[in-house]
């Protein structure tokens, strides 16, 4: 038998939005994790629980959701009036990968708290009470992101009164700005197009609109596919056909955008893009009972995470929604009635968001200056992970 001791590593367990995951200053994991590679792999797996064949996540502090099998590693930033990179990893649950292609616009609002706690911004940026501007380096697709975190007595405010859907109990808001979250240089459409035909083989061919802002994004109309625009997750993930069908129409907008080079990448790289279907404002009953009325909301949004419906929004999908909105003729923006929307409010599985986005029209070229939106954040819990010692 192995006798193996376990390893304690300093963590905290964090809420951030309607997300979960296992935040890590990058100084006190084990030397070999401290860089990119292999043993870091191992070693997050180990901690969230996966590969996990029976979808549980049982054995390690994953819950078994895309939303809850997360990662974070901070460290202290070197770019340039910033105060901390963050890094995110997307743990699968029933494979042995962590994707680090992108961002998780949820836990950002966690990051400026963890931030401040850790001793990873500068005591004199820290008001003893006000918002603490916590100027956040997202390591993962070389962006700047801003948290207005709310700061009592020195320290950081976590209970408030600001209300969540998604989320069940109320808490002290976050407002976070993505800056830039397509770089000028960059094509915010790749194709340049702000609708698209996407032939998807024995499948059909849809209208889309893809786009980069926050994280990539692949958005349909819901009707197109055969559905509403109100479902909730049971409508949808009990349906191995129509998740497979979702997860074939993602590789082939994953082709279409230059993600992937061949279809066969798309398996490897689960976290981008994502796909969502779009709908005109239509009432429906969330998935915790509450009426969302269609004099509520500008547009319905259904988005899939990880080959799942997502049971809200994830934040870097709800600044591709904001982004696509705020651009005349995408089927984002048709869908919220045409013309200009600085900021929409759109219904979600789980209640409603409202995303806002500075776009302009600049030599021909679509850019987005900023989107805004707020979230909450609370340390869950806070100690030492364990993992066997001969796991990284």
């Amino acid at each position: 038998m192995s006798n193996v001791p376990q390893v304690k590593i300093p963590a905290v367990y964090m809420r951030g939005g309607t997300s979960k995951g296992v935040f890590f200053n990058l100084t006190d994991l084990p030397e070999s994790c401290q860089v990119a590679g292999e043993a870091r792999d191992n070693m997050l797996l180990r901690v969230i629980g996966s590969p996990d064949p029976y979808g549980k996540q049982t054995d390690g502090m994953g819950g078994a959701t895309s939303s809850t099998s997360k990662t974070v590693i901070l460290a202290k930033s070197d770019v340039e009036n910033h105060d901390v990179d963050y890094l995110f990893g997307q743990v699968a649950i029933d494979k042995a990968f962590l994707d680090w292609s992108g961002n998780c616009g949820n836990l950002t609002a966690a990051v400026g708290s963890f931030a401040i706690y850790s001793g990873l911004v500068e005591q004199e940026r820290i008001p003893k009470n006000g918002v603490c501007t916590v100027r956040i380096w997202q390591a993962n697709i070389k962006k700047t992101i801003i948290a207005q975190v709310p700061i009592v007595n020195g320290e950081v405010q976590e209970t408030g009164d600001f209300e969540l859907d998604g989320v069940t109990f109320p808490a002290a808001e976050v407002p976070v700005e993505f800056i830039e979250p397509v770089d000028p240089s960059e094509a915010m459409f790749p194709t340049g197009n702000v609708i698209d035909e996407l032939e998807v083989p024995d499948i059909g061919t849809f209208k889309v609109t893809i786009i980069t802002a926050g994280i990539p994004t692949i958005f349909l109309n819901a009707e197109d596919i055969g559905f509403i625009g109100t479902e909730l997750q049971d409508d949808i993930n009990n349906d191995d056909e129509v998740l497979a069908k979702f997860e074939k129409i993602r590789a082939y907008g994953a082709l279409k955008m230059g993600l992937i080079k061949e279809l066969s990448e798309a398996e490897a790289r689960q976290h981008t893009p994502k796909v969502a279907f779009v709908s005109p404002a239509k009432s429906y009953q969330a998935s915790s009972g509450k009426k969302i009325e269609s004099s509520d909301i500008d547009l319905n949004v259904r988005a899939l995470s990880m080959g799942k419906l997502h049971h809200a929004m994830m934040g870097t999908a709800a600044v591709a929604i904001g982004a696509a909105s705020a651009i005349p003729g995408t089927l984002v923006n048709l869908a919220a009635g045409g013309g200009h929307c600085a900021s929409v409010t759109f219904g979600h599985p789980s209640g409603t968001l409202k995303v806002g986005a500075d776009a302009s029209l600049v030599d021909g070229k679509w850019t987005v200056n900023k989107a805004i939106m707020s979230r909450s954040a609370r340390i869950l819990m806070e100690g030492n992970v364990r993992v066997p010692g001969d796991c990284f």
